[in-house]
């Protein structure tokens, strides 16, 4: 699945980048930047996808204003799977990222997401979406603040409803909301 996120299956990064040395590329964020200095062995344009992809991920996690060890381990794994990043990197990326969703989460959640959607394939923000869902659910439960933050990812990112609906069905049993009504109704 991250193979198509992060471009590693040889294919050219969606967005060339015509920015010059030094400069910054249009809609660019502190948050992406701080991120993307961390990963100057990467192609810029690839560092900057990777960057707000981990960003959204970490956005996903700190719905409930905590991202867990469960949250945190998901996050890194969603990093390496298909051999996208390495352990060391996925880890590093993964702490600059939940340090950003923490400090400047709220001011920057919209622009990152965005910044995402103009550098990725309509498939890599499906992908994404998936994993935010599999992070969510890391804990056994998405709660209603994780899934109207997970709503709104969908909606920045211009997944149509259909998508969403699909992705959403893949963890209908882990919404705390469907857990709480079997659990009251005796069928859970």
């Amino acid at each position: 699945m991250f193979r198509r996120f992060l471009g590693t299956t040889g294919q050219a990064v969606p967005v060339p980048d015509a920015t010059p040395p030094g400069s910054h590329a249009a809609g660019e964020t502190a948050t992406v930047r701080r991120i993307v200095a961390r990963l100057e062995a990467m192609p810029p344009d690839r560092a900057r996808l990777v960057a707000s992809a981990a960003y959204t991920l970490a956005r996903a996690a700190h719905a409930d204003l905590d991202i867990s060890d469960e949250e945190t381990a998901a996050i890194e794994r969603e990093l390496q799977r298909d051999g996208a990043l390495d352990e060391a990197a996925a880890v590093l990326v993964t702490q600059m990222a939940k340090l950003q969703a923490r400090t400047v989460g709220g001011t920057e959640d919209y622009v990152v997401t965005r910044e995402f959607k103009a550098l990725s394939s309509a498939e890599q923000r499906l992908d994404v979406l998936r994993a935010c869902f599999a992070i969510g659910a890391a804990s056994g439960s998405i709660s209603a603040e994780e899934a109207a933050v997970l709503n709104q990812i969908a909606g920045e990112l211009d997944i149509d409803a259909t998508s969403l609906n699909a992705i959403r069905a893949e963890y209908h049993e882990l919404l705390s909301s469907v857990q709480r009504l079997r659990q009251i109704s005796g069928t859970g």
